[in-house]
Protein backbone atom coordinates (compact mmCIF):
# COMPACT_ATOMS: atom_id res chain seq x y z
CA UNK A 1 0.00 0.00 0.00
CA UNK A 2 2.76 2.18 0.77
CA UNK A 3 4.63 1.63 -2.17
CA UNK A 4 1.42 2.46 -4.21
CA UNK A 5 0.60 5.46 -2.48
CA UNK A 6 4.29 6.91 -2.83
CA UNK A 7 3.82 6.01 -6.71
CA UNK A 8 0.62 7.87 -7.19
CA UNK A 9 2.24 10.86 -5.35
CA UNK A 10 5.00 10.37 -7.64
CA UNK A 11 3.13 10.47 -10.91
CA UNK A 12 0.93 12.97 -9.67
CA UNK A 13 3.79 15.72 -9.01
CA UNK A 14 5.32 14.41 -12.13
CA UNK A 15 1.99 15.25 -13.99
CA UNK A 16 2.28 18.82 -12.69
CA UNK A 17 5.40 19.87 -13.21
CA UNK A 18 5.27 19.05 -16.62
CA UNK A 19 1.59 20.68 -17.40
CA UNK A 20 3.56 23.59 -15.11
CA UNK A 21 6.16 23.65 -17.47
CA UNK A 22 3.43 23.65 -20.53
CA UNK A 23 1.72 26.55 -18.94
CA UNK A 24 4.58 28.70 -17.78
CA UNK A 25 5.90 28.55 -21.73
CA UNK A 26 2.24 28.98 -23.24
CA UNK A 27 1.15 31.64 -21.06
CA UNK A 28 4.35 34.11 -20.74
CA UNK A 29 6.45 33.27 -24.02
CA UNK A 30 9.40 32.61 -21.52
CA UNK A 31 11.26 30.29 -24.54
CA UNK A 32 11.08 32.98 -26.86
CA UNK A 33 13.73 35.10 -27.48
CA UNK A 34 17.38 33.86 -27.90
CA UNK A 35 19.87 34.26 -25.83
CA UNK A 36 23.08 32.90 -27.27
CA UNK A 37 24.27 34.84 -30.12
CA UNK A 38 23.84 31.72 -32.44
CA UNK A 39 20.16 32.20 -32.14
CA UNK A 40 20.30 36.41 -31.53
CA UNK A 41 21.63 36.33 -34.94
CA UNK A 42 18.83 34.34 -36.42
CA UNK A 43 16.29 36.01 -34.65
CA UNK A 44 17.94 39.55 -35.71
CA UNK A 45 17.56 38.32 -39.84
CA UNK A 46 14.05 37.64 -38.79
CA UNK A 47 13.26 40.83 -37.47
CA UNK A 48 15.21 42.90 -40.02
CA UNK A 49 14.28 40.79 -43.31
CA UNK A 50 11.25 42.32 -44.75
CA UNK A 51 12.86 46.25 -43.67
CA UNK A 52 16.39 44.67 -45.38
CA UNK A 53 15.88 42.65 -48.13
CA UNK A 54 11.92 43.28 -48.70
CA UNK A 55 11.74 39.49 -47.97
CA UNK A 56 9.96 37.12 -45.75
CA UNK A 57 11.79 34.37 -44.06
CA UNK A 58 10.70 31.40 -46.01
CA UNK A 59 11.56 33.16 -48.89
CA UNK A 60 15.14 33.39 -47.96
CA UNK A 61 18.38 31.89 -49.45
CA UNK A 62 20.94 31.63 -47.00
CA UNK A 63 24.91 31.08 -47.14
CA UNK A 64 26.45 29.98 -44.13
CA UNK A 65 30.34 30.07 -43.80
CA UNK A 66 31.76 27.70 -41.59
CA UNK A 67 30.65 24.53 -40.40
CA UNK A 68 31.82 24.29 -36.78
CA UNK A 69 29.89 24.16 -33.87
CA UNK A 70 28.30 27.60 -34.37
CA UNK A 71 27.60 27.31 -38.34
CA UNK A 72 25.90 23.91 -36.71
CA UNK A 73 23.92 25.93 -34.28
CA UNK A 74 22.76 28.13 -37.21
CA UNK A 75 21.27 25.72 -38.89
CA UNK A 76 19.27 24.73 -35.64
CA UNK A 77 17.74 27.55 -35.85
CA UNK A 78 17.21 28.17 -39.09
CA UNK A 79 15.69 24.90 -39.87
CA UNK A 80 12.59 25.40 -38.31
CA UNK A 81 11.97 28.86 -39.70
CA UNK A 82 11.71 26.82 -42.79
CA UNK A 83 13.92 28.99 -44.90
CA UNK A 84 14.13 28.26 -48.40
CA UNK A 85 17.58 26.77 -48.86
CA UNK A 86 20.61 26.50 -46.51
CA UNK A 87 24.17 26.12 -48.22
CA UNK A 88 27.25 25.36 -46.16
CA UNK A 89 30.58 26.92 -47.41
CA UNK A 90 33.84 25.42 -45.78
CA UNK A 91 37.28 24.45 -46.82
CA UNK A 92 36.64 20.32 -45.87
CA UNK A 93 33.69 18.68 -47.24
CA UNK A 94 33.30 16.45 -44.10
CA UNK A 95 32.28 18.37 -41.84
CA UNK A 96 29.76 20.04 -43.44
CA UNK A 97 28.74 16.59 -44.50
CA UNK A 98 27.99 15.45 -40.53
CA UNK A 99 25.64 18.83 -40.64
CA UNK A 100 23.54 18.00 -43.66
CA UNK A 101 23.35 14.58 -42.35
CA UNK A 102 22.15 15.69 -39.06
CA UNK A 103 19.06 17.82 -40.41
CA UNK A 104 17.49 15.16 -43.41
CA UNK A 105 14.99 17.87 -43.43
CA UNK A 106 16.48 21.01 -43.66
CA UNK A 107 17.20 22.80 -47.54
CA UNK A 108 21.18 21.89 -47.02
CA UNK A 109 23.71 21.62 -49.69
CA UNK A 110 27.96 21.86 -49.82
CA UNK A 111 29.84 24.69 -51.46
CA UNK A 112 33.72 24.78 -51.03
CA UNK A 113 35.40 28.18 -49.63
CA UNK A 114 36.58 29.11 -53.12
CA UNK A 115 32.84 30.02 -54.02
CA UNK A 116 32.63 32.24 -50.92
CA UNK A 117 32.22 35.07 -52.56
CA UNK A 118 29.80 33.49 -55.69
CA UNK A 119 27.53 32.26 -52.62
CA UNK A 120 27.79 36.09 -50.77
CA UNK A 121 26.36 37.05 -54.46
CA UNK A 122 23.76 34.25 -54.85
CA UNK A 123 22.25 34.73 -51.50
CA UNK A 124 20.01 36.97 -49.35
CA UNK A 125 21.59 36.47 -46.64
CA UNK A 126 25.26 35.49 -45.48
CA UNK A 127 26.65 34.70 -42.28
CA UNK A 128 30.42 34.25 -41.48
CA UNK A 129 31.55 31.90 -38.35
CA UNK A 130 34.65 30.77 -39.19
CA UNK A 131 38.01 30.57 -37.15
CA UNK A 132 40.01 33.02 -39.24
CA UNK A 133 42.04 35.36 -37.26
CA UNK A 134 40.83 38.57 -39.67
CA UNK A 135 38.37 39.39 -41.91
CA UNK A 136 37.49 36.86 -44.92
CA UNK A 137 34.84 39.69 -46.57
CA UNK A 138 36.20 42.67 -47.35
CA UNK A 139 34.19 46.05 -48.95
CA UNK A 140 36.49 45.78 -52.63
CA UNK A 141 36.01 42.24 -53.05
CA UNK A 142 31.81 42.91 -51.46
CA UNK A 143 31.86 45.53 -53.96
CA UNK A 144 31.88 43.30 -56.65
CA UNK A 145 29.50 40.63 -54.84
CA UNK A 146 26.79 42.60 -53.69
CA UNK A 147 24.09 42.87 -57.10
CA UNK A 148 21.37 43.44 -54.80
CA UNK A 149 19.68 43.67 -51.37
CA UNK A 150 21.80 41.68 -48.70
CA UNK A 151 22.59 40.82 -45.20
CA UNK A 152 25.77 39.58 -43.60
CA UNK A 153 25.69 38.68 -40.46
CA UNK A 154 28.98 38.24 -38.76
CA UNK A 155 29.15 36.02 -35.38
CA UNK A 156 32.85 35.68 -35.30
CA UNK A 157 35.43 36.86 -32.71
CA UNK A 158 37.47 37.85 -34.57
CA UNK A 159 35.68 39.28 -37.05
CA UNK A 160 35.40 37.89 -40.46
CA UNK A 161 33.53 40.49 -42.43
CA UNK A 162 34.66 44.38 -43.08
CA UNK A 163 31.18 45.80 -41.45
CA UNK A 164 32.09 48.94 -41.82
CA UNK A 165 32.97 48.45 -45.22
CA UNK A 166 30.25 46.79 -45.94
CA UNK A 167 27.82 48.82 -44.63
CA UNK A 168 28.94 51.56 -47.16
CA UNK A 169 27.74 49.59 -50.23
CA UNK A 170 24.27 50.71 -51.20
CA UNK A 171 22.40 47.53 -50.99
CA UNK A 172 24.04 46.04 -48.08
CA UNK A 173 23.00 45.93 -44.29
CA UNK A 174 26.14 44.11 -42.55
CA UNK A 175 25.56 43.14 -38.60
CA UNK A 176 28.45 42.45 -35.93
CA UNK A 177 28.80 40.61 -32.51
CA UNK A 178 27.97 43.91 -30.78
CA UNK A 179 24.41 44.50 -32.73
CA UNK A 180 23.89 40.85 -31.70
CA UNK A 181 24.87 40.96 -28.24
CA UNK A 182 22.32 43.87 -28.20
CA UNK A 183 19.25 41.68 -29.07
CA UNK A 184 20.85 38.77 -26.32
CA UNK A 185 20.50 41.76 -23.76
CA UNK A 186 16.90 42.74 -24.44
CA UNK A 187 15.86 39.26 -24.65
CA UNK A 188 17.63 38.74 -21.10
CA UNK A 189 16.46 41.54 -19.86
CA UNK A 190 12.48 40.48 -21.08
CA UNK A 191 12.90 37.39 -19.63
CA UNK A 192 13.71 39.14 -15.90
CA UNK A 193 10.62 40.43 -16.47
CA UNK A 194 8.55 36.96 -17.29
CA UNK A 195 10.38 35.55 -14.97
CA UNK A 196 8.12 36.64 -12.14
CA UNK A 197 4.84 35.59 -14.34
CA UNK A 198 5.99 31.93 -14.72
CA UNK A 199 6.56 31.90 -10.75
CA UNK A 200 2.63 33.28 -10.21
CA UNK A 201 1.96 30.22 -13.28
CA UNK A 202 4.11 27.96 -10.69
CA UNK A 203 2.44 28.99 -7.70
CA UNK A 204 -1.19 28.28 -8.53
CA UNK A 205 -0.16 24.93 -9.78
CA UNK A 206 1.91 23.99 -6.64
CA UNK A 207 -1.42 25.51 -4.51
CA UNK A 208 -3.42 23.28 -6.39
CA UNK A 209 -0.85 20.28 -6.21
CA UNK A 210 -0.88 20.77 -1.88
CA UNK A 211 -4.38 20.85 -2.12
CA UNK A 212 -4.51 17.37 -3.96
CA UNK A 213 -1.95 16.03 -1.58
CA UNK A 214 -4.12 16.87 1.49
CA UNK A 215 -6.87 15.45 0.31
CA UNK A 216 -5.25 12.24 0.28
CA UNK A 217 -5.90 12.72 3.83
CA UNK A 218 -9.34 11.84 3.62
CA UNK A 219 -9.03 8.58 1.11
CA UNK A 220 -8.00 6.48 4.94
CA UNK A 221 -11.13 7.22 6.71
CA UNK A 222 -13.85 7.34 3.76
CA UNK A 223 -12.03 3.64 3.02
CA UNK A 224 -13.24 3.28 7.07
CA UNK A 225 -16.34 4.87 7.14
CA UNK A 226 -17.08 2.29 4.18
CA UNK A 227 -15.23 -0.65 6.07
CA UNK A 228 -17.46 0.23 9.06
CA UNK A 229 -20.99 0.40 7.54
CA UNK A 230 -20.55 -2.82 5.22
CA UNK A 231 -19.59 -4.75 8.56
CA UNK A 232 -22.74 -3.34 10.17
CA UNK A 233 -24.76 -3.98 7.08
CA UNK A 234 -23.42 -7.74 7.21
CA UNK A 235 -23.54 -8.56 10.97
CA UNK A 236 -27.46 -7.61 10.86
CA UNK A 237 -28.22 -9.10 7.76
CA UNK A 238 -26.51 -12.38 9.32
CA UNK A 239 -29.11 -11.89 12.03
CA UNK A 240 -32.13 -12.16 10.01
CA UNK A 241 -30.94 -14.46 7.89
CA UNK A 242 -33.31 -17.72 9.24
CA UNK A 243 -35.68 -15.83 8.94
CA UNK A 244 -35.09 -15.14 5.11
CA UNK A 245 -34.70 -18.57 4.02
CA UNK A 246 -38.25 -18.66 2.36
CA UNK A 247 -36.94 -16.47 0.21
CA UNK A 248 -35.93 -17.16 -3.50
CA UNK A 249 -31.81 -16.10 -4.34
CA UNK A 250 -33.26 -13.31 -6.81
CA UNK A 251 -35.24 -12.24 -3.44
CA UNK A 252 -32.23 -12.29 -1.95
CA UNK A 253 -30.28 -9.87 -4.19
CA UNK A 254 -32.57 -7.75 -4.00
CA UNK A 255 -32.86 -7.02 -0.25
CA UNK A 256 -28.82 -6.95 -0.78
CA UNK A 257 -29.25 -4.33 -3.34
CA UNK A 258 -31.90 -2.17 -1.03
CA UNK A 259 -29.92 -2.51 2.30
CA UNK A 260 -26.20 -1.73 0.16
CA UNK A 261 -28.27 1.54 -1.39
CA UNK A 262 -29.76 2.32 2.07
CA UNK A 263 -26.22 2.68 3.58
CA UNK A 264 -24.85 4.43 0.70
CA UNK A 265 -27.58 6.93 0.85
CA UNK A 266 -26.14 7.43 4.22
CA UNK A 267 -22.91 7.63 3.86
CA UNK A 268 -23.09 9.74 0.78
CA UNK A 269 -23.32 13.20 2.59
CA UNK A 270 -20.64 12.68 5.16
CA UNK A 271 -18.44 11.15 2.10
CA UNK A 272 -19.01 14.57 0.33
CA UNK A 273 -17.76 16.78 3.03
CA UNK A 274 -14.68 14.85 3.43
CA UNK A 275 -13.62 15.19 0.35
CA UNK A 276 -14.75 18.77 -0.04
CA UNK A 277 -12.66 20.12 2.71
CA UNK A 278 -9.77 22.20 1.17
CA UNK A 279 -7.68 23.64 4.53
CA UNK A 280 -5.64 21.36 6.13
CA UNK A 281 -6.42 22.21 9.33
CA UNK A 282 -10.51 21.86 8.79
CA UNK A 283 -9.61 18.58 7.55
CA UNK A 284 -7.77 17.09 10.28
CA UNK A 285 -11.09 18.49 12.60
CA UNK A 286 -13.76 17.37 10.21
CA UNK A 287 -11.93 14.28 10.20
CA UNK A 288 -11.75 13.60 13.88
CA UNK A 289 -15.63 14.43 13.76
CA UNK A 290 -16.34 11.79 11.80
CA UNK A 291 -14.91 9.42 13.04
CA UNK A 292 -16.26 10.08 16.76
CA UNK A 293 -19.63 10.33 15.21
CA UNK A 294 -19.40 7.28 13.43
CA UNK A 295 -17.01 5.47 15.90
CA UNK A 296 -14.34 5.23 13.92
CA UNK A 297 -11.61 5.15 16.18
CA UNK A 298 -12.31 1.13 16.94
CA UNK A 299 -12.55 0.14 13.50
CA UNK A 300 -8.81 -0.86 13.33
CA UNK A 301 -9.32 -3.22 16.79
CA UNK A 302 -12.39 -5.07 14.66
CA UNK A 303 -10.77 -5.59 11.80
Amino acid sequence: GEKGGAGKLLTRMFVTAVTAGKRVRSETGIAKGGVSISSAAVELVERQCVADLGLEMDQLDVAIIGAGKMGRLLVQHLTPRNVRSITLINRGKERAKEIIDNFPQSPLKYAPMTDMLGAVEKHHVTFACTGATEPILVGPDLERAIVRPTMLVDISVPRNIDDEGANEIDDCRAYNVDDLKAVVKANQDKRKKLVVEAEEVLREELVAFESWQQSLGTVPMITMLQTRAERIRAKELAKVDSKLGGLSVTEKETVDRITKGIVNKLLHGPMTQLRRVNDAEDRAHTVRKVAQMFNLEDVEEEV
